[in-house]
């Protein structure tokens, strides 16, 4: 841990910890520094030059420049003025007067920065060069507009870790030499590299990410913007909502930004989705996926009768997560006064493996939160596909690898190039099916204090040791005596004569030789490198701060139990801080408040899940529901954060709400007077909605909502179980998974994500099977066949995957619980 520390800015105290970047404590103290490249988070660039200080007399770069105790910065002087005015100069040479129609006009920085610096008269010409616009899928990149402050490059590469971004040859004009002398020398080393670069495609002239749009967010200029957004509206115009995203169990914080539709159509639309960049990123699901809104719906009287109807025959409520802590705690009700059985699968699922957990723990939540793994250097995720399953815990992951020069192991069966290409220093084991099991013992084995660890486990560790025999090559050092003929002059006669010396020498000599060894049987079982830990060992011991991420494969694993008591005694035994990721976007939320069931009765209400009478946000059922962009309410998201999300966009039809009034279980107008009345025994806290705080502060602390406390809860005296073989897959095997910037059917309702489902596979996969793109295949699981087309997904390694996004496919007979199945696959 950084000690703390003091340091004075423009006269004003302040403490921050050493080695902190003096731009970021300036920040955080609500003092202004002028920078257009540096984002909190990433590392330094130095492209702007903006932001120069005088630290200690001496002038520094404030994003670049760390905080020592003690130090003085002052951040205006005359010289510094004249470096600034000049960069903004510079940048705005040749720059598209088209301020009237880009789409950044209005909250340009380039626009602030030129009005702050009073830039009214322009000294520096040169001759412009032709910049082409580039179309890239979602983005639309300007390069004529583009400052090359390589904000987009750093968020690539140090944020999402798709680093598929970089600084290319421009082709522009080299500089008079006689402006070296003319200019102050920041604005003339800036003005060179701006001539010599622009931005482009590290893949070439396609871009080659994961699409996640950051580098539309981060952009100062109108270069990078939505191609969706692109000149359809002027950014003052737009009303800023702050709203939780309703795609995955990170809530992550953004605003939908509405207008009127059009001029003969007064109703809002969703122009685009923004985010506070520099303290929290988002993924394209959340920043392409924002119009799932249940449209044009009014109130259907008869509808709505016979919903009551259905909800008085009814004996079960069948529900997905895409609900609010509001929802949850109203179907909870009704179940309280009805007896409904409340049926939500993955839901129960992950409840039972954090009961499991906690009571192996002591904690009735797991310790991290997102930040907690951005904050790490070495990291391990288990069980989750992380680049689709939860993509910022992925972005933390490499912000963790990147920033805090970190590692980690990466434990999934499905080979990743993405998480391979974070850096050499996480190491992907690429295991079978149903090994996790193995997994967890595996880092009780290598991380946990044996003497500190339960006696039963610590022995059945014990017990998996084999001694192993191996040949090594050493060298050693030989005695060799050598006989050498030296000439000599004879004291006596004064004459030369020949002698010989032996002389004895150690040289160097290789030799083989067998050792014994002792190793777990564990690396054998999850198909680990028995050099693991040796690859890991510089890593490991700059190790200060570890999170352990798990994910949903554990939660469905047919020995989910013991997995979970494992991940309980983790928490317990290691340094490690354990992250549970909800398999869906209140999962969490749902399981704290929720008593659910297991099984079905005879008639069943389905809430946007296929029932006997069906409640849809998607416009599919018998009683249209307001999507999550048209709701108030609260979500339990994966840092144990009660976040509040917003109206995006108008409904005029009904809610759970009127129907729990209509059956008597609520005398609440609005849903989110449901909000203080969360379960506080759950860790909630009795707080009205709009009570509930929705930003972050300046030196990127979140104020969004609260956290569940954690509390403390009775251990088992049961003990965890050994590892249970299990039968292996010996066939063709698929994955349950969406494919990146698909989570649900909300997803693919969006107009810019929407896709059919497919079989994705791998370049191997479809070698192996003699497919190509657009080939149709029967899948196979006991009496159910479904056909589907197949298409290539070159961010997967091996195997192939099928989603749920996509209502037209039901691929649920084909998997029992586990996010791994075996079938037969045939051609069609």
């Amino acid at each position: 841990m950084s000690e703390k520390i003091k340091i004075t800015i423009d006269g004003k105290e302040c403490e921050t910890v050493a080695g902190e970047y003096v731009l970021n404590v300036a920040r955080a103290n609500g003092i202004f520094i002028p920078a257009i490249c540096y984002l909190t988070n990433c590392s330094p660039t130095l492209a702007c030059r903006l932001c120069l200080v005088e630290a200690d007399g001496k002038q520094v770069y404030a994003c670049n420049a760390k905080a020592k105790d003690g130090m003085s910065i002052v951040t205006v002087t005359e010289n510094i003025i004249k470096e600034r005015r000049a960069i903004m100069e510079v940048y705005d040479v040749n720059h598209p007067l088209e301020c009237g129609v880009c789409d950044q006009s209005g909250e340009c920085e380039l626009q602030n920065y030129t009005l702050e610096m009073g830039v009214d008269e322009q000294h520096y010409a040169i001759r412009d060069t032709y910049r082409p616009v580039k179309k890239w899928n979602f983005i639309h990149y300007d390069s004529s507009l583009c400052i090359v402050c390589e904000r987009c490059v750093t968020v690539c590469k140090d944020m999402i870790g798709d680093a598929a971004l970089k600084t290319v040859p421009r082709g522009g004009d080299a500089l008079d030499k006689s402006w070296k002398e003319q200019m102050p020398k920041d604005a003339y080393a800036m003005w060179n590299k701006l001539q010599k670069s622009i931005i482009g495609a590290v893949a070439g002239d396609e871009l080659d990410c994961t699409w996640c749009g950051e580098c539309i967010s981060v952009c100062p200029v109108g270069a990078l913007v939505s191609e969706d957004y692109h000149y359809t509206t002027n950014s003052w115009e737009l009303n800023k909502i702050p709203a939780a995203c309703a795609h995955c169990s990170a809530a992550c914080h953004l605003y939908y930004e509405t207008k009127h539709t059009s001029i003969e159509n007064p109703e809002p639309k969703i122009y685009r989705v923004t985010n506070e960049f520099h303290y929290q990123p988002l993924c394209g699901a959340g920043r392409f996926g924002f119009d799932f809104e249940n449209r044009q719906v009014k109130k259907d009287e008869k509808a709505f009768n016979s919903a009551l109807e259905a909800f008085k025959k009814a004996d079960t409520i069948a529900f997905d997560s895409y609900v609010t802590n509001e929802e949850a705690l109203i179907l909870q009700k009704l179940k309280e006064k009805y007896g409904y059985k409340l049926l939500n699968e993955d839901a129960l699922r992950f409840k039972r493996f954090l009961e499991n957990y906690s009571s192996y723990s002591g904690k009735s939540l797991p310790s991290a939160q997102v930040k907690d793994v951005h904050e790490s250097n070495f990291v391990i995720s288990v069980g989750t596909a992380l680049k689709s399953d939860n993509p910022r815990v992925r972005y933390a992951f490499n912000n963790a690898v990147k920033m805090n020069k970190g590692g980690g192991i990466y434990f999934h069966p499905i080979k990743d190039p993405i998480i391979e290409a974070l850096g050499k220093t996480v190491v992907p084991v690429y295991h079978k099916p149903l090994k996790e099991e193995a997994v967890l013992y595996f880092i009780l084995q290598e991380f946990a204090q044996r003497e500190e660890l339960p006696k039963y486990i610590a022995e059945y560790l014990d017990s998996l040791m084999t001694t192993k025999t191996k040949e090594v090559e050493e060298t050693i050092k030989e005695k060799v005596v050598e006989v050498v003929e030296e000439t000599i002059v004879d004291e006596k006669t004064g004459k030369e004569k020949k002698v010989q010396k032996k002389i004895t020498k150690e040289v160097p000599k290789k030799v083989k030789k067998k050792i014994e060894y002792q190793v777990s049987k564990l690396y054998e079982m999850i198909d680990a490198p028995e050099d693991l830990m040796e690859k890991l060992k510089k890593v490991l011991a700059k190790k200060e701060k570890a999170a352990l991420i798990l994910g949903e494969d554990l939660y469905t694993h047919p020995r989910a139990e013991n997995i979970a008591k494992l991940a309980g005694i983790i928490e317990r035994f290691t340094d490690f801080q354990v992250m549970l990721i909800p398999p869906k976007t209140n999962s969490l939320g749902v399981a704290l408040i929720c008593e659910l069931d297991d099984e079905a009765g005879e008639y069943t209400i389905g809430y946007n899940i296929k029932g006997d009478f069906t409640l849809s946000a998607l416009g599919d059922g018998d009683l249209d529901m307001p999507a999550l962009n048209q709701q108030e309410g609260t979500f339990t998201n994966i840092d144990k954060r009660v976040v509040p999300t917003n109206v995006a966009l108008p409904y005029e039809g009904y809610v759970l709400n009127d129907i729990a009034r209509a059956l008597g279980v609520s005398d609440k107008e609005y849903t989110i007077e449901f909000t203080q009345e969360l379960p506080q025994e759950k860790g909630y806290q009795e707080v009205a909605f709009d009570d509930l705080p929705n930003e972050f502060l300046n030196d990127g602390t979140e104020q969004r909502g609260y956290v569940l406390k954690i509390q403390k809860v009775n251990l088992s005296r049961k003990n965890a179980e050994p590892i249970e073989e299990l039968p292996e897959f010996n066939g063709t095997v698929i994955y349950r998974c969406e494919p990146v910037l698909q989570f649900s059917p909300f997803t693919n309702k969006a107009h810019q994500l929407q896709e059919h489902g497919k079989l994705y596979a791998s370049e191997t996969f479809l070698h192996e099977f003699d497919l190509k793109e657009g080939d149709k295949v029967n899948i196979q699981k006991d009496d159910i066949t479904i056909t589907v087309e197949v298409a290539l997904d070159d961010k997967i390694g091996s195997g192939a995957y099928i989603g749920t996004f996509d209502k037209s496919i039901d691929i649920a007979p084909l998997f029992k619980g586990y996010r791994f199945t075996e079938v037969k696959l045939q051609k069609v």
